[in-house]
């Protein structure tokens, strides 16, 4: 990829990254309603379901327009004639007529509910689809609260409207013209009569709409940054009593909360203006047509019975209006929260297989950075036309200051990350020309900060390689000098994992690390420092694991620690993203340069203490 279009990829990725903050920043934008339209896969796997619930609704909606009329029917023809036949006949009709509109209502919203679901499944489904797909620099930019809450309460907001909110609307409209239409026919004058009101239900709704998408917005919005919050201050709360935070961050998020609430509180008072509004003008068109059609009765023009069932008519002809009211507020909610949602599914996967990517075959594990420019943004430059060569079986350890780019080539050779110029080569296979799962399926990478998962010590041994037998899973831990240190704890393998490992100690957590490392069999392993957080007991005990786990493969050692790096086979020396010296321990001392500056200032002290 050239320079310039390497800079232009990192600037729209980047631009994408921080859509989930300025989306949550910016309430006053416009919903783009084309959006909805990229649900369309998702209901068109449930179209039968989804017809069926519309035929439903249609019969439900024909049964309750029949009810009106036939109480008319029973007033003009048969209880003013005194004909009690008849009017049993027209009461067992009007039994019927809506058992069948309760079968019919129960149906729509059955297969509705059914299919909102399965829709919901599948959404979420793909959202972590994508969120695994995504690159790690996704998350170097974004805040995971963020993304939480666009997995969990905006898919939320959207249940209801899927499930029964978007059919009752389009029942609601269907009614209305229904009604409409049979207002007219029964009586044009009185239905013109009561149409007018109906330039005020638009008005109202048009100044209703202009706050209500504001609101909620603001409202997603202020989820979201709570969410955030919670989620940092959880993961750093070590941190936060070790610096005695915990008034001053609980100050803040006390702040923030209240917004939270205030920002809900409105969102509530906007909706609640709706309803009553629209009961006061139905009671409007309610009186107009008392008024004016008891006129025609007096007149002898209008039928009593007519009267009644166009009063009734009136009612319900508001009734969808009101269930419109409501279900637009949900479906500005629901809105708002399906364009969030499509922001991360929109999200671009920056580390894709090249269409013609080739499987990456058994790797003897000879490692090249030839010429590599790499910076994580296009501002700036990480590594410099680095060049490196490691044979197979070999153990390299690099060491340098904090920022030299000592982490960067590891993320490079397990392809986290795309290099800016040159390449990384593996066996002579450039990274970006394999597929990476079989890329990353022979790297194996033991962090700093070891992660467990939930579960037992055994299942996390075996998380990269599941089909490992409980002998293997504790001859790995043996290796790594693990095994003795696991049967200590009162459930041995068995030992179920709290949150992040916190109910074990750093270098327990570590040493499992370890042991997950070593029973996936990795050709390469990157040891990023690994040993860091080990104390100098726990790492006498795993030197000799470390040296089994290192035996006839490549290593890529990233440390500190002089009992880790002086036995490696080769040192580099990293400085601004360039090796300025390279060598073996005893010859980098010799030549009294970079390594021997480091080594008098840290190394031997941590020798030393070893000893």
């Amino acid at each position: 990829m050239k320079p310039d279009s390497y800079a232009a990829y990192r600037q729209r990725a980047v631009w994408q990254e921080n859509r989930l903050a300025s989306s949550d920043e910016n309430i006053s934008a416009k919903f783009d309603w084309r959006l909805v339209g990229l649900f369309r896969p998702y209901i068109a796997r449930y179209r039968v379901p989804t017809l069926l619930s519309l035929v439903l609704m249609l019969v439900y909606t024909a049964l309750n327009l029949a009810n009106p009329y036939l109480i008319g029917v029973a007033i003009d023809d048969f209880i003013t004639r005194h004909d009690l036949p008849g009017l049993m006949t027209i009461s067992i009709i009007l039994l019927v007529v809506n058992i069948a509109m309760w079968l019919a209502q129960y149906g729509q919203i059955w297969t509705m509910s059914w299919a909102g679901q399965q829709i919901l499944y599948h959404l979420s489904s793909d959202m972590f689809k994508h969120l695994q797909r995504l690159s790690l620099s996704f998350y170097d930019h974004t805040q995971i609260g963020r993304v939480m809450s666009r997995l969990q309460s905006d898919i939320d907001v959207l249940e209801s409207m899927l499930s029964s909110g978007l059919l009752s609307m389009l029942s609601s409209l269907i009614a209305l013209v229904g009604i409409i239409g049979t207002l007219l026919a029964m009586n044009v004058s009185l239905a013109l009569l009561s149409f007018t009101v109906l330039p005020v239900m638009i008005i109202i709704a048009a100044f209703w709409q202009r706050y209500a998408q504001r609101s909620f917005r603001r409202t997603r919005a202020a989820i979201s940054m709570v969410n955030a919050t919670l989620q940092e201050n959880i993961s750093g709360m070590r941190v936060i009593q070790s610096l005695v935070r915990e008034d001053r961050n609980r100050a803040e998020f006390d702040d923030l909360n209240a917004y939270n609430r205030d920002t809900n509180l409105e969102a509530n008072r906007i909706a609640a203006l709706v309803l009553p509004l629209v009961e006061v003008v139905a009671a409007i068109a309610i009186a107009l047509t008392v008024v004016y059609g008891g006129m025609l009765v007096a007149q002898g023009k209008l039928q009593v019975g007519v009267l009644v069932a166009f009063t009734l008519y009136i009612n319900r002809f508001f009734d969808p209006i009101r269930d419109l009211s409501m279900q637009y507020t949900q479906l500005q909610r629901a809105g708002v929260a399906a364009e969030r949602i499509l922001q991360i599914l929109d999200m671009p996967v920056e580390l894709q297989d090249r269409p013609d990517a080739q499987k990456l075959p058994a790797i003897q594990g000879e490692v090249e950075f030839r010429d590599v420019v790499f910076g994580y943004n296009s501002d700036v430059t990480v590594l410099h036309g680095l060049n490196l060569h490691i044979k197979p079986g070999q153990t390299v350890a690099i060491v340098g200051p904090t920022g030299a780019g000592k982490s960067t080539i590891a993320g490079l050779l397990s392809r986290f990350y795309d290099v800016r110029g040159g390449g990384v080569l593996i066996d002579g296979h450039d990274v970006r020309e394999v597929t990476q799962h079989s890329l990353r399926q022979q790297i194996g990478i033991v962090p700093q900060e070891p992660f467990l998962f939930s579960g037992t010590i055994r299942d996390n041994i075996r998380y990269g390689r599941l089909e490992a037998s409980d002998s293997e899973i504790e001859e790995a831990a043996r290796t790594v000098g693990a095994h003795e240190l696991i049967m200590q704890l009162p459930q041995g393998y068995e030992t179920p994992i709290r949150e992040r490992g916190r109910n074990l100690s750093t270098g327990q957590r570590q040493l499992i690390s370890f042991a997950r490392a070593l029973l996936a069999d990795p050709r390469i392993l990157i040891l990023d420092e690994a040993t860091a957080n080990i104390d100098t007991f726990t790492e006498l005990l795993v030197q000799e694991g470390l040296r089994r786990l290192l035996h006839n493969r490549t290593a890529l050692v990233i440390a500190h620690r002089l009992s880790t790096i002086k036995g490696a086979d080769s040192i580099v020396v990293l400085q601004a993203g360039r090796i300025i010296e390279q060598g073996t321990h005893e010859e980098l001392l010799s030549r009294n340069g970079v390594y021997a500056t480091l080594y008098s200032m840290g190394f031997r002290h941590t020798e030393a203490k070893a000893g």
